[in-house]
């Protein structure tokens, strides 16, 4: 795949609390960054557990499994079901790179995707890296 996954423990961060206005201590969760360089794509793949992710940097331009296509920008979030009946794949159409923050945290020599063949009707080079 053209991304590169590394495992992050997110310090806590100091805020202040949406009612009180009083200060709080707000941890981000534990996951992977994924970065995606200008170009890339992930190739159509799918994943064992149920992933939330927020786009650091970059915009990144997913292609579901129904071959619907999402747009996230920075600061956007969005979920990823798990399961075969999920694939998806994942491009960076733009000139930085794409920076994810996903969760969970798979514990050591998990995969964190499983490659997958592209779904029925999906256009044939729609990565140039993972044709099918």
């Amino acid at each position: 795949m053209g991304a590169r996954r590394t495992t992050t423990a997110r310090p806590p961060v100091i805020g202040f609390g949406m009612s009180t206005g009083r200060a709080c201590v707000t941890t981000v969760p534990a996951g992977h960054e994924i970065v995606i360089p200008p170009g890339g794509c992930t190739g159509w793949h799918y994943h064992r557990v149920r992933l939330e992710a927020v786009v650091l940097a970059g915009t990144l331009t997913r292609i579901l499994h129904d071959l619907t296509v999402e747009v996230h920008r920075p600061g956007t979030a969005f979920v990823e079901p798990a399961g075969i009946g999920h694939i998806h794949l994942g491009h960076n159409l733009g000139t930085e790179p794409v920076v994810l923050h996903v969760t969970p945290r798979l514990p050591e020599g998990t995969p964190f995707s499983i490659p997958t063949p592209a779904p029925s009707g999906a256009t044939p080079g729609v990565c140039r890296q993972h044709p099918h």
